[in-house]
């Protein structure tokens, strides 16, 4: 049950703020993308329009799992509303499961210039796809075992691997603005450290959950009870 009684703070909405700021680019640019399915065919969109429903279908369900899983981190906002955190924790991850299975899908089906994707980036984004599935899989057995530690850990896995595509914004746009457009394997390597620097802030942020005396491993405990 929601207890009304239990405000949020300040700090409990920052979280939530800023991966929704982290959100905004790659989901405008998914907007447009699924605009472009309208228009006249052209090189760029060519592989899209042959094959729509991939990328419709991870557009849509990652910019869902984005804007849920925003919300899903703040331990003020379960405390405040634990049976909103239940349900919309079950439709985050089908959303997720979606999002990694279209990923890999079109890994697999778009051929993607060479220039834009090479040999290196199109494996990485094997492993990021099935990494994300994997670690929704692990985060909800956890939580049938009302392992709330565990669960916690790679659910923040999860959402760290499908916010990429976030990341990959802020590395690739100064190294563009500064060398020119990206290409080849250089693309492969900035592309692939954002997903790197992704994991290593969702495991910096895993392990202050943890430590003791966190307010975050002191609110977790609370919101770990079993509801009736």
């Amino acid at each position: 049950m929601n207890d009304p009684k239990k405000k949020l703070s300040r700090m409990d909405l920052v979280g939530p703020a800023l991966l929704l700021a982290l959100s905004a680019i790659p989901m405008l640019g998914g907007a447009m993308r699924l605009t472009s399915l309208s228009a006249p065919v052209s090189e760029e969109n060519a592989r899209f329009v042959a094959s729509p429903a991939p990328v419709v279908l991870h557009i849509a369900s990652a910019a869902l799992y984005a804007l849920l899983g925003a919300f899903q981190f703040s331990p003020g906002i379960r405390r405040r509303f634990p049976t909103w955190h239940r349900r919309a924790g079950k439709v985050l991850v089908a959303a997720g499961l979606l999002t990694g299975l279209t990923g890999l899908w079109m890994a697999q089906i778009y051929a993607i210039p060479v220039g834009m994707q090479g040999p290196f980036l199109h494996g990485t984004r094997l492993l990021v796809g099935t990494g994300m599935i994997a670690s929704l899989l692990l985060g909800w057995s956890a939580i049938l075992r009302r392992d709330i530690p565990r669960h916690e850990a790679w659910m923040i896995r999860a959402y760290a691997l499908a916010q990429g595509a976030g990341t990959q914004v802020l590395v690739l746009m100064p190294w563009t603005i500064a060398t020119g457009e990206s290409t080849g394997l250089t693309r492969d390597l900035l592309m692939t450290l954002a997903w790197a620097i992704n994991l290593v802030v969702a495991e910096w942020l895993i392990r202050r959950r943890r430590a003791p005396g966190s307010r975050f491993a002191a609110q977790s405990s609370v919101t770990s009870a079993p509801s009736a």
